[in-house]
Parts: structure tokens; C-alpha cells; sequence
């Protein structure tokens, strides 16, 4: 290597840290369960009701809380204790799937419930995923950051590809409930690292109100053109693909002749094919930094003030 050269970072390198390597498996468990949650609620609304409007309103249920809830959520990360509202929120969505467990099991379910239940996931995991942006740049040195935000999406991209298939078998197996019972245990064992985790102690002089964070956001997506861009292209994309998730297993199961397991393998091509096709550019450095930018600025509300005072993690 040539004086003066910068190190190469390995692609791997976050996880030879062991705190990072540690939340970062409790991750991996946790968004495994939830895509097998969505293949359960899913699935079972095909057998509540064949209207497809109520089974489109599974996803309408799973992704509005993202909507309304993810900006104050990025917020609200910079100005309480990360570690504590992380645990708060998994003792939450424990509970939620739990009852979707015990609900389903009794067969006391009903579109009605299924929906509400699944909203209140939702809410739990739009609030879930920004604060675990957050605290990236307490978990691994600066140099590392753009490696540690791809293994984040590997992460998602990996359980999209892979939790849809299991929670398929589960339900051919033991029955829907059996999957929201796996899901709400798999929030258990994230509550487990976040609670042995000490967390970085939050700055006195970095917390503000809520509102002023979320403008402070806002600002910031204003005055960034290439932000605003990936914005608007991932909201025209979504249009289009969430009518198609929405209406998948109506099509899988009514169309197609497909049990849970082929409608799980179904929707777990979404994910291979996003394994297959983002993974080696994300590993490239200059295709990195703009992602990991942008997962930053979802999971901070805008504030880059804490990158400047935060500690080297050990």
C-alpha cells in the first residue's frame, strides 16, 4: 500500500466488534421473526375474510405507522436515552405478538383485531428501526460506519429472502399462531442485548424539544438535493410495490393454488432478488456512502451534532 494511503476496511470488519456484532445478531433474529409475522397476518386474513380489500389493509396496517411515526421516532432518538426507549419498544412489540399469539390460538381473532394488532406492530418497529440507525456511530469507529449501515440492509435483505419461507413452513406445520409466538420470542432476545448493553450516556447539552427535531430534520431533507432524490424515487417505487405485496397472497392463495409454504417462498423471492442485485454494489466504497448517509439521517432526526461530541467505542 502506498504511503499516505488510507486503510482498506474490510467488509466484515464492524463484526469483529463485539458489541456491534452482538445487537447486530439480535437484529438478525428480530427482522427474521417479523417477516414471518407478515406472512402469518397475512395469511391468516385470507382465512378471516376473502374480501381483498381487508387483506390489502395488512399492508396498508404494517406500513402506515412508518408514515406517521418514523420522523418524531428519529427525533425523539436524540433527545431521551436510546438504550431505555429501545427496550421499552421491544417489551412492546412483545406483547403485541404475543397477543396475536394467544388471540389466533383461542380463535378469537378477527379482521378487526388482526388489523389493529398489526398497526401496533408497526408502530413499534417504525419507532425501532430509526433509533437502531442511531446508534451506529456509537457502536463502531467513523471509518467503519459505511460498512456497518450495508450489514444493516444485508441484514434485511437476508431475512426478506430467507424469514418469509420459514414462516411459510411454520404455518403449514403448527398454524399461524405458532409464528406470532416465535416473533414475539425472537423481541425477547433483543430485549435481552439491549438491557446487558450500557448504551452511550446522552449528552446534557445536546437534547431539545421534539418539534425543533423534527424541523431540524425537515431542514435538512430540504437542503440536500440528493436526499430529496432518493426520496422521491423510493416513494414512486413504492407505490407500485406495495399494491403487489398487498395482493400477493390473495393471488398465491386463490389464483395460484398455493399453500402458506409456496405463499412464503413467493414472497421471499422479493428478497433474494434484492440479495442478488444490491449485494456487490453495496460493497463497493463509493456506492456505500450515500446509503449510509441517508440511514443516518433517518435514524437521527437531522441532529449531526452528536457525531461531533460522541465517544470511540471501545
Amino acid at each position: 500500500m502506498a504511503s499516505g494511503q488510507p486503510a482498506v476496511v474490510k467488509a466484515w470488519e464492524p463484526l469483529r466488534r463485539a458489541v456491534f456484532r452482538t445487537l447486530w445478531i439480535a437484529s438478525v433474529a428480530a427482522s427474521l421473526g417479523t417477516w414471518m409475522q407478515s406472512v402469518a397476518a397475512a395469511w391468516l386474513m385470507t382465512s378471516l375474510s376473502p374480501s381483498p380489500t381487508l387483506v390489502a389493509l395488512v399492508q396498508t396496517a404494517t406500513s402506515l405507522p412508518f408514515l406517521i411515526a418514523t420522523l418524531p421516532a428519529g427525533a425523539l432518538a436524540d433527545i431521551v436515552d436510546r438504550r431505555k426507549l429501545l427496550i421499552v419498544v421491544q417489551v412492546w412489540m412483545s406483547l403485541v405478538s404475543l397477543a396475536l399469539a394467544v388471540l389466533t390460538w383461542v380463535g378469537a381473532m378477527t379482521p378487526a383485531l388482526l388489523l389493529a394488532l398489526t398497526f401496533a406492530l408497526g408502530l413499534g418497529w417504525s419507532v425501532n428501526l430509526p433509533i437502531w440507525q442511531s446508534i451506529q456511530p456509537d457502536l463502531v469507529p467513523r471509518r467503519e460506519l459505511a460498512q456497518a449501515v450495508t450489514l444493516g440492509g444485508i441484514n434485511v435483505n437476508i431475512s426478506r429472502a430467507v424469514g418469509p419461507a420459514i414462516g411459510g413452513l411454520v404455518i403449514a406445520v403448527a398454524g399461524p399462531a405458532a409464528v406470532f409466538l416465535i416473533n414475539a420470542a425472537t423481541f425477547l432476545v433483543g430485549l435481552f442485548v439491549f438491557w446487558r448493553w450500557r448504551g452511550v450516556p446522552l449528552d446534557a447539552e445536546l437534547p431539545e424539544r421534539l418539534p425543533g427535531a423534527v424541523r431540524t430534520g425537515l431542514r435538512y431533507v430540504r437542503n440536500e438535493p440528493a436526499l430529496r432524490a432518493v426520496l422521491v424515487r423510493a416513494s414512486l417505487f413504492m407505490v407500485g410495490g406495495s399494491a403487489i405485496m398487498a395482493l400477493l397472497p390473495l393471488v398465491a392463495r386463490q389464483q395460484l393454488g398455493l399453500g402458506s409454504g409456496g405463499y412464503g417462498v413467493l414472497l421471499g423471492c422479493f428478497g433474494a432478488g434484492a440479495v442478488g442485485g444490491a449485494t456487490p454494489a453495496r460493497f463497493q466504497a463509493k456506492s456505500v456512502a450515500e446509503p449510509a448517509r441517508f440511514g443516518l439521517l433517518c435514524g437521527d432526526g437531522g441532529d449531526h451534532r452528536r457525531r461531533g461530541v460522541r465517544r470511540e467505542p471501545r
